[in-house]
Parts: structure tokens; C-alpha cells; sequence
């Protein structure tokens, strides 16, 4: 078993960030889902949805929620979503370097694993004087 990710976006982020993985990668390591929030609507409207992505991914090792906003509807509605009884992390700042780093160690656990998405979205900024 390991750990499910979701990736929860304003939309067209999340599914295109998903999307590069899937072609460097071909097949991902692990469970990838994406939820793709509206601009309308509050974050408790987009809960199931959530929770229904959250689901097929979650193989009983927990799921990492990458958001691509902190204080924003997804990052509000993965904060909601955490409560439901799942053991979840969160992490905000959703890029390709911080999903990359992710999926280039699945035998991480939840918690290996947000930190490993932090450094990830650390190390992928790089200041070039090119």
C-alpha cells in the first residue's frame, strides 16, 4: 500500500501539472487524482467532490492534498476535506517540481511525503543568471 495524492487547484492547474507527470513519468507511481475547483461557490460546496477524489486514491496509508493557493477556495476545501476522518497532509504552492519530487519517492509515508513536497517546491526555484 501507499499513499494517495490529490491535487487541488483553481482550474486548469492541477490537471495540466498532472498531465506533464504523466508524460516524463508514463505511469505514475502513485494514485493520482484531480479536483479542479470553480471560482464560484464556496469550499464546503466542492467537500464531496473532494472526498470522492480523496477516496480513489486512499489505500489505507493516507493522502497527500498539493493545493496550488494557500488561503484560497482549494486550499480551504482541502483544509475541510482533512477533517473528515481520513489521514491526510497538506501543502500548498502546487508545482511540477514539488509533485515531481513526490512521485520520485512513493515508498515515503504521509508524512515523508509532505516534506518531501515542500523540498521539492524549495529546491525547484532557482534563481539563473543565464
Amino acid at each position: 500500500m501507499s499513499v494517495g495524492i490529490v491535487l487541488i487547484s483553481h482550474p486548469g492547474i492541477a490537471s495540466s501539472i498532472k498531465s506533464v507527470a504523466e508524460r516524463i513519468f508514463g505511469n505514475l507511481p502513485l494514485r493520482v487524482e484531480v479536483l479542479e475547483v470553480g471560482f464560484d461557490g464556496r469550499a464546503a460546496d466542492w467537500l464531496p467532490s473532494c472526498s470522492t477524489q480523496m477516496r480513489k486514491v486512499d489505500q489505507g496509508n493516507g493522502v497527500l492534498l498539493l493545493v496550488d493557493l494557500y488561503g484560497s477556495t482549494p486550499s480551504n476545501c482541502a483544509k475541510e476535506a482533512s477533517m473528515i476522518g481520513t489521514p491526510t497532509r497538506r501543502v500548498s504552492g502546487l508545482n511540477l517540481s514539488m509533485l515531481m519530487r513526490v512521485l520520485n519517492y512513493p515508498e515515503l509515508d504521509l508524512d515523508g511525503l509532505q516534506a518531501m513536497a515542500a523540498q521539492g517546491a524549495r529546491i525547484g526555484v532557482v534563481l539563473d543568471d543565464a
